[in-house]
């Protein structure tokens, strides 16, 4: 008989500790392309994410050089359209220009408010799924819910049906130039336990 292990204590609960950890959102990135191999393994882990009823209500945006541009241009388009800030969109522009790879992540509808909430908490938790996949890689990423990702014309782009699905996320990745570091308040601070 084996003897037991205490809470915490094997390997993979370590590694997979550290890795949720060191997770953090990267807004630089090297050139370096990323293999589109381990993006479709990230999406395929990504999809066993929780999810009441299985309904599956993700659906994954693989973005190639043609849509990328005309999604910089769009970033563009609205900053000038809110900022009025021909200098600001035209930086907003060159930083969405540099990032290596792009991921647009949806969620089916549904008319149903209860199902609704509860397929996009399940299309969050395969966003998570996805970056750890990823960030254990050695791939950062940036979850972003700017402007462009409620905009009509975004739908227009993709060929995605707005009546059909929203955007959760549009994922940023790629090698980081860096790692930014955080912290987090203590335990102690944001748990109740009761009786």
């Amino acid at each position: 008989m084996s003897e037991a292990i205490p809470d915490g204590e094997t390997r993979n609960l370590r590694i997979i500790a550290e890795r949720i950890r060191s997770r953090r959102t990267t807004k630089l990135f090297l050139k370096q392309e990323v293999s589109k191999q381990l993006v479709l393994d990230a999406i395929e882990l990504a999809r066993w994410a929780p999810n009441h009823h299985l309904t599956e209500p993700w659906h994954f945006y693989l973005l190639g050089k043609q849509k990328i541009a005309a999604c910089v241009d769009l970033i563009g388009t609205l900053i000038r359209e809110t900022k009025k800030d021909d200098e600001l969109a035209a930086f907003k522009e060159e930083s969405a220009r540099s990032m290596p790879g792009w991921l647009l992540v949806t969620c089916q509808k549904s008319a149903d408010e209860l199902r609704q909430q509860e397929d996009y908490a399940s299309v969050c938790c395969a966003i998570q799924n996805l970056t750890l996949y990823l960030s254990e890689a050695g791939v950062a990423a940036k979850w972003t819910t700017g402007l462009i990702t409620r905009d009509l014309r975004l739908f227009d782009i993709m060929d995605i049906d707005s009546a059909e699905e929203f955007v959760v996320g549009l994922i940023w990745y790629g090698y980081p130039k860096t790692l930014p570091t955080q912290s987090r308040k203590d335990v102690s601070e944001i748990l109740t336990q009761t009786d």
